[in-house]
């Protein structure tokens, strides 16, 4: 055994309560690895030394290097003592604080075994009910829908379907998003996400000089309260992007620190480097090097209190959830008061998070729901736009991304192919239209929120920004019809029970992905093709979506969606 691999550590994600009476603990060891028996022995901390009781554990994923063996306890009592039996080769050994041993006394247990002291119910992170079923779409408000005809269109500069730049207004706007919620919620679609529609020099909005007023180019404030009214009428929620790292230049507050320097009282809720900030120079925080973004300072105090108001008010206009912009380079603190806050204002409010990379220290509870799902984006950019990462891989990957937080942020994670910061995913797939359809589908079927971008259903293609953010063309609605209904079809499959909660089981057989998902008595089992070769499948069950299947073959880059499987998952090769 390598004991090297071996690890476990109290509350944390590899020990958390999935609700005030449940417990879920995870033992990591190597994949290389194969022990006959992995069992938990526990007790309440008070009894734990004269009397325990054993469960098994099961694997639950392997990432290639590590497997995770996993296990949900249901608790009576929350004061939760408990070691690790491991039996491989015929021996015995046992894993506690004092790592892994030969023999352990239980007679001096309470110093040495690990715990789990109380479950606080206060502590417990939430997974919110209307997530479990959401299906998102993300809006970038200017290349939407156009439908007040009647506003000052003198910024507009480039007419709708035409080719655009980085500078390019097209005109869509809060009433043409309103105009189209049928349209949506025919498509599958449940909940929006929207870029910024606050006032700003940009067609992005992503250097807000006011947080609280519309930007005319989108509407008014009576524009916003109709599609936020319109959309709780059709069941649909609204999230909204809040860009608290950085501001625009033009903002009144940094604006007075331009003019006054140091005597400001707002010098300090900016980072400048000297007595005032040279907007030419450049000699203060912003974001990225785009000198119109000035960066906020949220380590100080009037910063979060501002900034948190902001969002207490985007609550209080009937926003559903909050998108944080630039998440990761903003302070803690800040968060952890911006979720105490709008918690309490709406226990209901989604707070998402745009986190690139390694995300777990957001999502202990204190600070996000969940995050932007980029890992994922690039597995499946990989393995099923590009074609340069094979089943194995694959699979390894979503495992080990899956274990990396706790079921409740993978709950709330936002899965999604692509967005207006990234190619098109179509764009990675060289055009290739069943290799979308089947990454949809893994968007669905994988733990989290599915978030389609807008024209994804056309389909748009597109480069990079600003290619990404091209107008929707409205004349395609609909032209594809076979397209058309796989889309809706896989949109659909998020209505499946055992799609809305539980974990996944994720694995490879040749060169066959396997994500399989649980909950009750209904299991759902997808199987993908990654790859041009053809394999066989002998799967049971009543099938749900197939895309470049034919009886008991599954075909490259196809996919497969069965219901009450019974077959091995990954299927059985003939």
């Amino acid at each position: 055994m390598n004991k090297y691999a071996v690890y476990h550590q109290p509350e944390s994600r590899f020990a958390y309560a999935a609700d005030p009476h449940t417990l879920v603990i995870t033992l990591r060891m190597a994949a290389s690895d194969k022990p006959e028996r992995v069992e938990i022995l526990y007790n309440n901390k008070y009894d734990f030394t004269h009397e325990r009781f054993s469960v098994p554990m099961r694997a639950a994923a392997c990432d290639g290097v590590f497997s995770y063996y996993r296990v949900r306890i249901a608790l009576s009592d929350v004061r939760f003592a408990y070691v690790f039996k491991i039996t491989e080769k015929g021996k015995t050994y046992y894993y506690s604080e004092e790592g892994l041993t030969s023999a352990y006394d239980f007679d001096l247990a309470y110093y040495t075994f690990f715990q789990f002291p109380f479950i606080n119910a206060v502590d417990v992170m939430p997974v919110l009910s209307w997530a479990e079923n959401a299906t998102f779409y993300q809006i970038f408000v200017d290349r939407f829908a156009r439908g007040d005809f009647a506003k000052d269109e003198g910024y507009i500069n480039t007419p709708w379907g035409s080719a655009i730049d980085r500078h390019s207004f097209c005109g869509g706007d809060l009433d043409g998003i309103t105009q189209k919620l049928g349209y949506l919620r025919d498509l599958g679609i449940n909940a929006l996400y929207l870029t910024p529609v606050f006032l700003s020099s940009s067609n992005h909005k992503y250097n807000i000089k006011d947080y609280l007023h519309v930007d005319p180019q989108f509407g008014d404030a009576d524009s916003l309260k109709r599609l936020l009214a319109a959309a709780h009428a059709r069941g649909m929620k609204v999230v909204i992007d809040c860009v608290f790292n950085h501001c625009d230049a033009a903002h009144e507050l940094f604006a007075d620190v331009c003019k006054r320097g140091r005597d400001s009282q707002y010098y300090d809720r900016f980072l400048i480097d000297g007595d005032a900030p040279d907007v030419s120079k450049g000699n203060y925080a912003c974001f990225a090097s785009c000198k119109y973004m000035p960066k906020w300072n949220t380590s100080n105090a009037a910063v979060r209190r501002y900034l948190t108001d902001v969002a207490l008010e985007y609550v209080r206009m009937g926003f559903d959830g909050l998108r944080l912009d630039v998440a990761d380079e903003i302070s803690h603190e800040m968060w952890r008061q911006l979720r105490r806050e709008c918690k309490a204002e709406n226990p209901d409010t989604l707070i998402i998070g745009e986190i690139w990379h390694d995300n777990e220290h957001w999502l202990r509870g204190e600070q996000f729901d969940g995050v932007m799902n980029y890992k994922l984006q690039k597995i499946l950019a990989d393995g099923f736009g590009k074609s340069i990462a094979g089943a194995k891989e694959v699979a390894a990957r979503m495992n080990k991304l899956l274990v990396a937080n706790t079921e409740q942020a993978n709950a709330m994670a936002l899965n999604f192919l692509d967005n207006h910061d990234t190619p098109r995913f179509l764009r990675l797939a060289g055009g290739n239209k069943d290799k979308l359809l089947a990454a949809l589908v893994a968007t669905v079927v994988f733990p989290g929120m599915p978030c389609m971008f807008y024209g994804t259903e056309l389909p748009l293609d597109g480069d990079g920004d600003p290619d990404c953010r091209k107008p929707f063309d409205w004349t395609k609605v609909g032209q594809d019809k076979e397209y058309w209904q796989n889309i809706k079809t896989i949109l659909g499959l998020k209505k499946r029970a055992a799609l809305s909660g539980g974990n996944a089981q994720i694995e490879a057989r040749g060169n066959i992905l396997t994500i399989t998902r649980r909950v009750g008595g209904e299991c759902i089992t997808a199987y993908f093709c990654l790859g041009r070769k053809s394999q066989k499948l002998a799967v049971d069950g009543q099938m749900l979506f197939s895309r470049n299947c034919d009886k008991d073959t599954i075909f490259g880059n196809g996919v497969l969606v069965v219901k009450n499987n019974n077959s091995i998952p990954g299927g059985k090769r003939v």
